[in-house]
């Protein structure tokens, strides 16, 4: 019996997530991947400096790297890439499933971020997710941006114990949150309630920040999805911040206000 289109394609998808590898460069983020028990790392190149820096993570790893001339480094790494001397293939991190991750009391906090594609904003909002404890940074499987050296590298180590977890539908990601208690709040520049306010009408129940890509913001279904939108005040007539910043801004008024 012949299998049909859809199984066929999900079949596909499933050996190609098998096969997916991600090269991370960068002291930070080759160090943190080889301290971090649950990375499946499968070939190590670093120059006899990088070596001698990572001595610690490497003795702790137990991975026995190849030593290369940092005038040919063999990694495949994409041109311009900062390595410093050292690049690791692994395997992509998988996270526990939403519920999960989110299950938590009154004063948890997730971000979620719609189509947010450069990776480095992505790495910064991990890094300042983590420094803030949030539970997860939540987005589409589709149209974000992915696992990747660049990403690890802003990241700066965050990704290696900030869930970053890529979602099929990411509306229904937010209804699920709100099933489970959360007040998600939209940031709109436009918005009439401030993100203070909005913080404050939170009080209680965990809370979703949810953020839009840089240009067109969130779409028209993620808006809608949000139980309120709300805006951090500038002063004078530009006032427009990088997703990443704004992530910052308002994972430290949450933080700030609720613990």
């Amino acid at each position: 019996m012949k299998k049909p289109a859809w199984v066929i394609d999900k079949e596909r998808a499933r050996r190609a997530a098998a096969a997916e590898t991600v090269w991370l460069f960068g002291l930070h983020a080759v160090r943190d991947a080889l301290l971090n028990p649950a990375r499946e790392r499968l070939r190590l190149i670093v120059t006899r400096n990088a070596a001698d820096r990572l001595g610690d993570a490497l003795a702790q790893a137990g991975v026995e790297p190849e030593i290369a001339d940092a005038r040919q480094f063999p990694a495949p790494l994409d041109p311009g890439s900062v390595h410093q001397g050292a690049a690791l293939e692994v395997k992509p991190l998988e996270w526990p499933p939403l519920d999960d991750l989110c299950a938590a009391g009154p004063d948890a906090c997730v971000v979620l971020l719609d189509r947010v594609s450069d990776p480095h904003n992505v790495g910064a909002v991990l890094r300042s997710a983590e420094v803030f404890g949030a539970r997860a940074v939540i987005a589409p499987a589709r149209h974000a941006a992915p696992e990747t050296g660049a990403l690890a590298k802003t990241a700066s180590g965050a990704l290696e114990r900030q869930p970053y977890l890529r979602v099929t539908n990411l509306s229904e990601a937010m209804t699920r949150l709100q099933d489970m208690g959360y007040i998600l709040l939209g940031l709109d520049g436009a918005a009439e309630q401030t993100l203070a306010q909005g913080i404050a009408a939170a009080t209680g129940r965990p809370l979703g920040l949810v953020l839009g890509a840089e240009g067109p913001g969130m779409r028209d279904k993620t808006r809608a999805t949000c139980d309120a939108l709300v805006r951090i005040p500038a002063t004078g007539a530009f006032g427009s911040l990088n997703v990443s910043n704004a992530a910052a801004v308002a994972l430290y008024a949450a933080a700030a206000t609720r613990n």
